[in-house]
């Protein structure tokens, strides 16, 4: 008996380039499930695991500092809108007002009624990065300044707090008051 390919050949049904295309497709099926099967059963390469793995983590942690970034710079720009929302003038002010950021003596100049508020503590200093001038110094309620201090608690330069008024036991110029109009 003949196979049905030569008799299909001998009626003329096909010729031998169609054998041979024919031929050459089910040696593609074949071989495309023997790769799969194999793919199955056979081990995951040792090395090209570890290395998805180091690129998994690579990733996951860019992603996580992108997140960082994002939620500081979210974060600042709230406090930069509370500030601004917020903050006092102090175009009228011609009494300088000191006070110590990172170490050095800064001034700023405020009336006579914030200066009175900021020895009270009922004014607070807050500092934020100004595009064009650099680092500006505004005054704000303490209320807000603690928001801002939440938000990011570099900020905060002076949260407005009240001086102490009592002298301890042992201080000895308790006797000596210091006067209250007292600029340093």
């Amino acid at each position: 008996m003949s196979s049905l390919q030569e008799q299909l050949l001998k009626a003329g049904l096909v010729d031998d380039k169609k054998l041979a295309r024919a031929e050459q497709e089910k040696n593609k099926r074949t071989n495309a499930a023997r790769k799969k099967r194999g793919k199955k059963g056979a081990q995951p390469d040792p090395a090209r695991q570890q290395a998805q793995n180091k690129k998994a983590q690579r990733d996951r942690e860019i992603n996580q500092k992108r997140q960082q970034e994002a939620r500081r710079k979210e974060l600042a720009a709230q406090a930069k809108q509370l500030i601004d929302g917020n903050k006092q003038d102090r175009s009228q002010g011609e009494q300088p007002y000191s006070f110590v950021y990172r170490g050095k003596v800064k001034k700023i100049y405020v009336t006579e009624a914030q200066r009175d508020q900021l020895v009270a503590g009922k004014l607070a200093i807050v500092t934020w990065v100004h595009t064009n001038d650099g680092r500006r110094f505004e005054l704000v309620p303490p209320a807000v300044a603690e928001k801002i201090g939440q938000r990011d608690e570099t900020l905060v330069v002076d949260l407005g707090q009240p001086a102490k008024t009592d002298p301890g036991e042992d201080d000895p110029y308790a006797d000596y008051q210091v006067p209250d109009d007292l600029i340093w």
